[in-house]
């Protein structure tokens, strides 16, 4: 039986996330089901990163089972041609039977798109904030988060996780004409942890909180301490790295 990795991309606005649920469009299901149709057996496939409701993805990896063992070629070009335009397989490898693509990742990168204006072309891939905001402000605020921390305080209550510790390797705000980037790269990340930081960001870029408050923040491991949670429409995963 072969282990095939495929790398992902997809528009998230209308899947109800990636996991499977009982009648909803996910991304999974609809993946699941063209890979069976083309294999002609029942797939299920593993993701390195569970996306929620209405969030994008550049580089997601997954990786599936299955007995029959082809060139990679066909599971793309086979795959696509049953895939919904939302969704395409951008490469397909053959990997050891121990390949997880959740487990085996050693880093997953998120990048949250910011726009100041209203944008007719890719509004669905952005945030429209209106105010003006000091970029300096929040890159100041996440400067200190590079290294392992506990992100309680960044997660959606109520999650249930064991432990909240993330390892940071990477993290960044950057002006782009009229778009502010934020971007990340870490070890794992808690639920909703991308998108409070980036509410919080926001916070910190209208003048409303000090940026020296980060640590503060953090260290309560409280949810009510940070600031709001983003839209889930202006964020994207961008790679897994292995």
């Amino acid at each position: 039986m072969a282990n095939i990795k495929l790398v992902l991309e997809y528009d998230g606005t209308h899947f109800n996330g990636w996991q499977l649920q009982p009648e909803q469009r996910t991304v999974q299901g609809t993946v699941e089901a063209a890979l069976s149709r083309l294999t002609a057996e029942p797939i299920r496939v593993h993701c390195a990163g569970r996306t929620d409701s209405g969030v994008h993805a550049l580089g997601q990896v997954v990786n599936f089972h299955c007995h029959r063992v082809w060139n990679p070629e066909i599971y793309v070009n086979g795959g696509n041609g049953l895939l919904p335009r939302d969704v395409r397989i951008l490469s397909a490898e053959p990997v050891s039977d121990d390949f997880h693509s959740r487990y085996s990742a050693r880093s997953r990168s998120y990048r949250y798109q910011i726009s100041r204006r209203v944008c007719a072309v890719g509004r669905q891939y952005r945030w429209h904030v209106p105010y003006e905001l000091d970029v300096q402000a929040m890159a100041s605020a996440v400067s200190g988060l590079v290294g392992e921390h506990d992100f309680e305080s960044f997660c959606q209550a109520g999650s249930g996780l064991h432990h909240f510790r993330c390892l940071v390797h990477q993290v960044d705000w950057q002006r782009q004409g009229d778009e502010l980037i934020f971007e990340i790269t870490a070890n794992r990340f808690v639920h909703n942890m991308v998108r409070i930081l980036v509410g919080t960001c926001v916070e910190f870029g209208r003048g409303r909180r000090h940026p020296q408050e980060m640590h503060a923040i953090l260290q309560a491991r409280d949810r009510r301490v940070a600031g709001p949670t983003a839209p889930a429409h202006g964020l994207l995963l961008t790679a897994v790295g292995y």
